[in-house]
This record gives C-alpha cells, sequence and structure tokens, in this order.
C-alpha cells in the first residue's frame, strides 16, 4: 500500500484527536467521517478494533507503512527492555522524526521530504533515507547549500520545542541525538501496550 496523502483532517477525525497538530475540523466534527461517522461513536468497539486502531493511530502519526513497522516491532521485541516502550524509542530515533522534533521542518512528511531530496547530513555525510536509524553521538545537519530554503528557515524560526534527547544549534541548524528518549518525555498519546497486544496475538 502507498503511502497516505488524502486529507490529515479525515484521519485526525478517524482518531478524534489532533494527531497532525491543531485541526478547526476537528475542532468542529469531533466524529469518523463517512455516513455513519456520528453513529459509530457510540457502538462498542471489540479488544482487537481497539488495538487495530493504537496500531493505525501509531503508523499515520509518524508516517511509518506497515511493513517498516513491523521491522520495527520486531527489532523492539527481541531488545531488552519493555516492548512497547523499545519501539517508541526506536521510531523516535529515525532520521525524519529527528529532523522534526529538531523544528527544521514543520511537520514529518515534510521532513521526510527534506532528507529524501538530500538536504540533511549525518555525521558530514549526505543521508537520503527517512528510515535511517540514528545512534547517540549522531551529529545531524541542514547541507549549505540547503539553509536558505525557506521551509527550512521558516519552521526554525516558528519552532518553540525542545526535546532533551536532542541538542540544537538554530543558527548553524544542526544538532545531536544524545540518546534514546525516555518514555515520559515523548509526548505523542500513544497506548503502546495495545499493540504489544495485538502483535502478541
Amino acid at each position: 500500500m502507498a503511502r497516505y496523502t488524502g486529507p490529515k483532517s479525515k484521519i485526525a477525525r478517524k482518531f478524534r484527536e489532533a494527531i497532525f497538530g491543531p485541526d478547526k475540523v476537528l475542532t468542529k466534527k469531533n466524529y469518523p467521517p463517512g455516513q455513519h461517522g456520528q453513529s459509530k461513536k457510540r457502538a462498542k468497539m471489540s479488544e482487537y478494533a481497539v488495538q487495530l486502531l493504537e496500531k493505525q493511530k501509531a503508523k499515520y502519526t509518524y508516517g511509518i507503512l506497515e511493513k517498516q513497522f513491523a521491522k520495527i516491532f520486531d527489532r523492539a521485541s527481541r531488545s531488552k527492555g519493555i516492548t512497547g516502550e523499545n519501539l517508541l524509542k526506536f521510531i523516535e530515533a529515525r532520521l525524519d522524526n529527528v529532523v522534526y522534533r529538531m523544528g527544521i521542518a514543520p511537520s514529518r512528511a515534510s521532513a521526510r521530504q527534506l532528507v529524501s531530496h538530500r538536504h540533511i547530513t549525518v555525521n558530514g555525510n549526505v543521508v537520503n533515507i527517512p528510515s535511517y536509524t540514528l545512534k547517540a553521538g549522531d551529529v545531524i545537519a541542514v547541507r549549505e547549500k540547503s539553509k536558505s530554503l525557506e521551509v527550512i528557515s521558516g519552521s526554525v524560526a516558528g519552532n518553540a520545542s525542545r526535546f532533551p534527547w536532542i541538542e540544537f544549534n538554530a543558527s548553524n541548524l544542526s544538532g545531536t541525538f544524545l540518546n534514546y528518549p525516555e518514555r515520559e518525555q515523548i509526548p505523542e498519546n500513544i497506548r503502546e501496550q495495545l499493540i504489544v497486544e495485538l502483535y502478541s496475538k
């Protein structure tokens, strides 16, 4: 299946949560899209449906396709620690996500595009793979010839978010991935235990 490129409000309404940021449409229509959207809000969901919805929410939030998501989960389940927390930590270590967290891009989709179009370097080398997994100490930066891009300068100027696992220098548009974040440091409202239960069926 190709990556979803349709209306983001439609997806946010599906989860009844602004997973892509503030959404006026969601405020007005806080029920699932479609002909039976309003009646669905009273329907009782099965345990499987709740778990599946949580996995879909995580995939849409981070812009990850099923095959990639399954690979990350497999790695998380084989690593030491709590599987659900490992899953989110590994997703947070993706290059496209860190570019977004730094504020270099206004959204994860935009961050993915910047990486794919060779505007981002890791430890001085151009990396154009959005799913590239960073290691502690890796230095992420905008290429010198890309620093004047309007999307980058506009995003950095309007970004006030800072995350303890990332060190960012706005003046030279570079930062360091310090370590994997702790679960309580990740702001996304994802119930990872439901995803673990779904995969363990």
